[in-house]
């Protein structure tokens, strides 16, 4: 997610309406939505093999969660990367709330967008699939950071692997906790997005989706604060771009320092040398580097051998 605020928007505040101008070509229009909606087949392993073999159901299976107001297309890299491999499966969640038109975006809770992510892993279980992982970008790690702070996963099947790309549990832009009090005078942002981003995110950022924003990541600093233990035999790692402009490189110290294994040992925490947010994901970026490509690899192949 870009810089939400400048000083412009903070001096021209009273200018904005409240209801934004949206094209036919935008994700927020009626007439463009994610195609895992009305596919899901082709985005989770839920549909796609509902009734796994003995030997399907042992596979690790990555539930791929994007951050806030993108759609699935951001672990599309990953699903193609692994394309020639069967030793496991890659289950892409859109968000609730998402994919969908502005008003239904607008309309959407934190709760509502983590409910995808209950869900597919519930189905997941109940097909029989005993080997689950989660890999997370962005908005989507604090909300599975309020599952383990709230013990979701006691007397249910554990996941295997947590793994967190640049969390969004301290903002970058410091005037996001100002959202509550601006927020309903500046009614939306504008993303400026290009117009192929606009195809897999939202164009518009209501300001209510924003609150809910900063409600989630407000409540996995004060989980973090009070700490979390993970599940039994759950590892969790984080994967941090260090110059990240969305999010505070800090906040990989708060979850490391707030983050024990069932047995108290600490998590796993890697400083990425990168100045991209949601590093994995470099598809539609002006401007890709060697080391850009180097990163996401490098990491794509971490996840795998985490599994082994």
């Amino acid at each position: 997610m870009k810089k939400l605020f400048t000083l412009l928007t903070l001096v021209c505040i009273t200018a904005c309406s409240d209801q934004p101008l949206i094209e036919d070509s935008y994700l927020d229009s009626d007439l463009t939505m994610a195609a895992s909606i009305y596919l899901p087949e082709d985005y989770l392993i839920s549909y796609a093999n509902p009734n796994p073999t003995e030997l399907e159901s042992v596979k690790p299976v990555f539930i791929a969660c994007h951050g806030y107001s993108a759609t699935t297309f951001e672990w599309d890299e990953f699903k193609v990367w692994s394309e020639e491999t069967d030793s496991y499966y890659i289950s892409q969640v859109l968000l609730g709330g998402h994919g969908s038109n502005y008003e239904d975006f607008r309309a959407s809770s934190w709760r509502d967008w983590q409910m995808s992510i209950i869900e597919e892993y519930e189905r997941l279980v109940i097909a029989g699939y005993t080997n689950i992982n989660f890999v997370a970008s962005s908005t989507s790690c604090p909300l599975i950071l309020e599952l383990l702070a709230t013990d979701f996963f006691n007397n249910r099947l554990a996941p295997k692997n947590i793994m967190l790309i640049d969390p969004m549990v301290i903002p970058s832009d410091k005037t996001l906790p100002l959202i509550g009090l601006i927020g309903p005078m500046l009614g939306y942002i504008d993303s400026g997005n290009t117009t192929d981003e606009d195809e897999y995110w939202y164009h518009f950022r209501p300001q209510e989706t924003l609150q809910e924003l900063y409600a989630i990541s407000k409540i996995a600093r004060k989980a973090l604060e009070d700490g979390i233990k993970l599940p039994s035999d759950c590892s969790l790692k984080v994967y941090k771009s260090i110059q990240d402009p969305t999010t505070d490189p800090v906040g990989a110290v708060l979850i490391y320092n707030g983050i024990k294994t069932a047995q108290n040992s600490p998590i796993d925490v890697e400083m990425i040398d990168s100045d991209l947010h949601v590093y994995t994901r470099l598809n539609l970026r002006a401007t890709i580097s060697e080391k850009d490509i180097s990163n996401q690899l490098n990491t794509f192949t971490d996840f795998i051998e985490r599994t082994n």
